[in-house]
């Protein structure tokens, strides 16, 4: 199977100053094409205070370094760190809640095949001894990343990440935790209130609240325009949402102060994977913009990053402020809070 995908360059991020509820209301549709951009825009408040704001930005940047001494964990298919296990029991809950909806790509299709009919260069899942060839269809691809303004622990926010799993999108995740200093208030700022989710798409300059207005969007434009079934029951689609995150009560909606970095963290992930859910809560809590290659089963991009590690794992983290890339969720975390959360 050959796969190009364009993966546009994100926003850098610049340093900002340090000052840095959910209502539901009817959804207007804004145009956004002429709005600057969140990062850019704090970064211009935090130059206008500084003649020295270049000089500062660049310091910022540099400052940020691996841990001493660390040293990517080698991955471990399916195993869990033993002081992590209740972590990933609490994660794995909302499969169940929500019927597996995110686990697939859309116009998924697999069967088995011998293993002589799949290239050995080619990733694929192995059952008893036999090769999975999987398939998929998609709408038009977005040529830039869509933006999405959302925390864990918010039932219509899961609904729109459900959505970019079975899609196969890539979004510029720019995270709101209560309390949050830098994202919230832009939300507030670009749309007039500070509800979640919140969207922008900067390649048609649509921006909206409303997760199930959200979701229309985007299957129409990215996808076939059907909404998968359990995500368009209404009031029953919002209810099994909440209850999918009974097992992470608060995880993922709180801020901890943190440092935020020149450049978007990027993570190979999707939304049902309880060991990729432990890690987006503390990019979450600590207010970290992610690029979120989205990679459920049958998505493309499984290739790419086996191409790229000669293994397919996630979450897989890259971080581009520090040139550190590593697997393990576990160790994911604490990377994040001994590298970003101020101590």
């Amino acid at each position: 199977m050959a796969v190009v995908l364009n993966f546009p360059q994100p926003h850098l991020l610049r340093s900002i100053s340090s000052n840095r509820r959910m209502s539901r209301r009817p959804i207007s549709i804004i145009r956004a094409s002429s709005e600057p951009s969140p990062i850019s825009s704090a970064a211009s408040t935090a130059s206008s205070s500084s003649n020295t704001g270049t000089k500062e930005s660049q310091k910022l940047e540099a400052s940020f370094t691996a841990p001493p001494g660390f040293k990517p964990p080698e991955p471990k298919r399916f195993a869990v760190r033993p002081d992590k296990a209740w972590d990933v029991i609490g994660a794995s809950i909302g499969l169940l809640f929500r019927l597996g909806t995110g686990v697939f790509v859309s116009g998924y299709s697999a069967s088995f095949v011998t293993e002589d009919q799949i290239p050995p260069n080619q990733y694929s899942l192995e059952v008893f001894g036999r090769k999975v060839k999987e398939s998929s269809k998609f709408g038009p691809r977005p040529e830039m990343s869509i933006e999405i303004y959302d925390f864990e622990s918010c039932p219509f926010c899961r609904k729109v990440r459900e959505i970019v799993a079975v899609l196969d999108l890539d979004v510029l995740f720019y995270p709101c935790p209560k309390s949050g200093p830098t994202f919230r208030p832009k939300v507030t700022q670009m749309g007039g209130k500070q509800q979640f989710p919140y969207m922008v798409d900067p390649n048609t300059g649509v921006a909206m609240y409303e997760s199930d207005d959200i979701i229309k969007y985007l299957v129409e434009k990215y996808g076939d325009g059907q909404v998968p079934l359990m995500l368009s029951l209404g009031i029953l689609t919002t209810l099994t949402a909440g209850l999918a995150m009974i097992g992470r009560i608060g995880k993922g909606s709180s801020y901890t102060p943190s440092r935020l970095p020149p450049k978007p963290l990027e993570i190979w992930a999707y939304e049902v994977s309880p060991f990729c859910k432990v890690v987006r809560e503390v990019l979450v809590e600590l207010e970290l913009p992610h690029i979120y290659r989205s990679c459920a089963r049958g998505s493309p991009k499984r290739q790419i990053l086996y191409n790229k590690t000669g293994h397919f794992q996630v979450p897989y983290l890259e971080d581009p402020n520090t040139g550190v890339q590593m697997f393990e969720s576990a160790e994911i975390v604490e990377y994040l809070r001994a590298t970003y959360a101020v101590q």
